[in-house]
């Protein structure tokens, strides 16, 4: 997606601020949301990584 839309969407009036963004990890983008939205994490959410059969699944993509 091009960054100009998404430095719309997030409201940053330079591009550059949403180069940070475009470069973090998704641990760090998923904190970030968490705090931007606290109503809308549900802390209950399973732990899926104690999956074997679908961690196995899944590296196998």
């Amino acid at each position: 997606m091009n960054l100009i839309y998404i430095r719309d969407f997030l409201g940053h009036s330079d591009i550059k601020t949403t180069e940070i963004y475009a470069r973090a990890d998704v641990e760090l983008k998923r904190k970030a949301l968490e705090n931007a939205y606290p109503d809308l994490v549900d802390s209950n959410l399973p732990d899926w990584s104690e999956s074997s059969d679908l961690m196995e699944w899944l590296t196998e993509l």
